[in-house]
């Protein structure tokens, strides 16, 4: 039994009830309005859409990297409007391996809602159930009441970071694949390479072919779980999200996020 993920045949059982809230998050880094053309073709029935730039991310600035924090009173505010409450659950899903419902499942809890899942397998999941989807944009009945109690010891800085290579029970860890982080080869960002001291963990191995969280997230940290201090990091903030993911799903302390390299 998974924690923080949901199975396709458990959100069905559920998904209609008034203090259940399904947030469809695809997205295509190449192609940034991809996921909200999907949503308006077909979507889990029911379920509101949020878009990576324009919900789940700030104001980009010379600095930051390209997907900083949202304000948290913006992002809270959109959450009303889609009706969540206090105590709603509130089950995120992409088709990208957890690579950006994750993302919404970290953003709510750093907004202290703790009261969130990600859909295991994802869309995928859903439609090979032959669950119920329609292309219709829903209306919440009523407004909500979240607001939201930043969890700050979740983010931590670059001068916090430097001092990780020093400490013995810290760990500094890059989610993105190894060829980046081996500065083989960069598409994205300025810099190849990675972070002084930092171990590799890429995101993508957190699940299988199919999109589901492997069979025993656990084993695949070894000594990780163990340290006082776990710091992830990725290119922008994003795919790093399926790390922690996973490492809460292991049962360690809830790691910290660095939001980029950039």
């Amino acid at each position: 039994m998974f924690k923080y993920l949901i199975s396709a045949a458990k959100l069905a059982d559920c998904y209609q009830q008034p203090n259940v809230v399904v947030i469809d998050c695809r997205f295509s880094l190449a192609d940034t309005e991809e996921g909200e053309r999907n949503y308006q073709q077909a979507h889990i029935s029911g379920a509101h859409y949020l878009h990576l730039d324009k919900h789940l991310s700030g104001i980009k600035s010379v600095h930051g990297g390209r997907h900083p924090l949202p304000d948290s009173e913006t992002l809270a505010a959109i959450l009303r409007d889609l009706g969540v409450n206090q105590q709603t659950l509130i089950v995120a899903y992409d088709d990208h391996r957890f690579a950006f419902a994750s993302r919404l499942w970290w953003l709510l809890r750093y907004l202290g809602h703790d009261n969130v899942k990600v859909l295991d397998g994802g869309f995928s999941a859903w439609r090979q159930l032959d669950l119920p989807v329609d292309n219709e944009s829903p209306i919440a009945a009523q407004s909500g009441n979240f607001s939201a109690t930043l969890n700050a010891a979740m983010v931590v800085d670059i001068n916090e970071v430097k001092t990780i290579p020093h400490s013995q029970s810290s760990v500094l860890i890059d989610s993105r694949e190894k060829a980046r982080f081996l500065g083989q080869q960069e598409p994205i960002d300025p810099i190849a390479g990675h972070i002084n001291g930092a171990v590799n963990f890429p995101w993508q191995e957190v699940t299988d072919a199919q999109g589901l969280m492997q069979a025993d997230p656990q084993q695949r940290w070894g000594d990780v779980l163990a340290q006082e201090d776990v710091v992830v990091y990725c290119g922008s903030g994003v795919t790093a999200c399926v790390n922690l993911l996973a490492l809460a799903e292991s049962g360690g302390r809830m790691p910290s996020c660095m939001l980029g390299v950039e």
